[in-house]
């Protein structure tokens, strides 16, 4: 089992919305795919299930929620471990671990776990390796080969413990100022966190507890268009295109290689134009762009954009596939 996180520090970059297409299409490539929403957002887990299921998965308050939440309740309230997590079957070969609002009460635990671990507390490493034992736990329940992590927009301890617990690390960015501040944020973010996991790895008391090893490899970036960012002018919007492939290398692999466009950079895996219009019907629709049909309303002009957006996210998936593996 692979397990990807999506990540960008900074918002707005259509994160949630290419972790949702790309499960659905390696899916359709013949992956057994699990998601798994450590977003206390949610975004995901209400792309993926109706508003009557959202209203039964969140309205127990006591502790048995069947969401992120509920599995790590018990470290919450400092009564034990995580619990059998609960996933949501969407469709043949593709499940939902879904995400909760509450996941935000997890932060101070995280936060107040982090420099106790340097003290060999078995607690601290408990709380610390719990997104990586929940994920473990539902893959093997849904026999997953990618799982794929969806995170909050921030450098906090709740995605701290996220990321740590994937073995490779997806970046969407966008063309703008933003974006390129996120990277510049992120790889010296990652460079701490390895290294800190590593000196904590050492103290570990419990020679039998599951602990992610933090590799966190950077697999590469895709290049989001946002409906906004195509008003400015071309030359605008190339400009950060074309910085993307150099602050990449530099921040994030550090390997002295600057390609000159992202044509020339294997690390891009992708560029997903905005199908802002798609994107209503298929909210309505309750299923993924390049899956509508002319019932959905995907008519004239939209049944060209339901094509393309087809190939590029299949062209998108079959490159993060090849890229992180994600055979069992």
């Amino acid at each position: 089992m692979t397990t990807i996180a999506f990540f960008n520090n900074m918002g707005g970059v259509g994160k949630t919305t290419l972790v949702y297409h790309l499960a659905h299409m390696l899916v359709e490539l013949g992956r057994r795919v699990l998601m798994v929403d450590l977003d206390p957002q949610s975004n995901l887990t209400a792309m993926c299930l109706p508003e009557e299921r959202l209203e039964t998965l969140w309205a127990d308050d006591n502790g048995t929620r069947p969401t992120v939440l509920g599995c790590v309740r018990p470290i919450l309230r400092g009564l034990g471990d995580i619990t059998d997590p609960h996933i949501e079957e969407l469709r043949s070969g593709l499940a939902l671990v879904p995400g909760d609002l509450g996941l935000s009460r997890f932060e101070e635990r995280l936060s107040d776990a982090w420099p106790r671990a340097l003290d060999r507390d078995e607690a601290a490493f408990r709380t610390l390796s719990a997104f990586h034992r929940l994920a473990r736990r539902a893959a093997r329940q849904h026999d997953a080969d990618l799982t794929l992590f969806d995170v909050g927009p921030n450098l906090g301890a709740i995605n701290r413990a996220a990321l740590l617990a994937a073995d490779h690390l997806v970046t969407p960015l966008a063309p703008d100022l933003f974006s390129m501040q996120g990277l510049r944020n992120l790889g010296p973010t990652l460079i701490e966190w390895r290294r800190a996991w590593t000196d904590r790895l050492d103290r570990n008391p419990a020679q039998d507890l599951e602990l992610p090893l933090g590799t966190m490899h950077s697999a590469g970036y895709l290049v989001m268009q946002a409906g906004m960012r195509l008003s400015r002018p071309v030359k605008a919007y190339q400009r950060w295109v074309r910085g993307m492939p150099g602050l990449y290398h530099e921040q994030l692999v550090r390997d002295g290689i600057t390609p000159s466009s992202t044509d020339q950079d294997p690390y891009c895996l992708g560029i997903i134009r905005h199908y802002q219009s798609l994107m209503l019907l298929a909210q309505d629709a309750q299923k993924p762009m390049f899956m509508l049909k002319p019932a959905d309303g995907a008519i004239g002009a939209y049944t060209q954009a339901v094509a393309r957006c087809r190939d590029e996210f299949r062209k998108a998936a079959e490159t993060v596939a090849g890229r992180v593996g994600g055979t069992a």
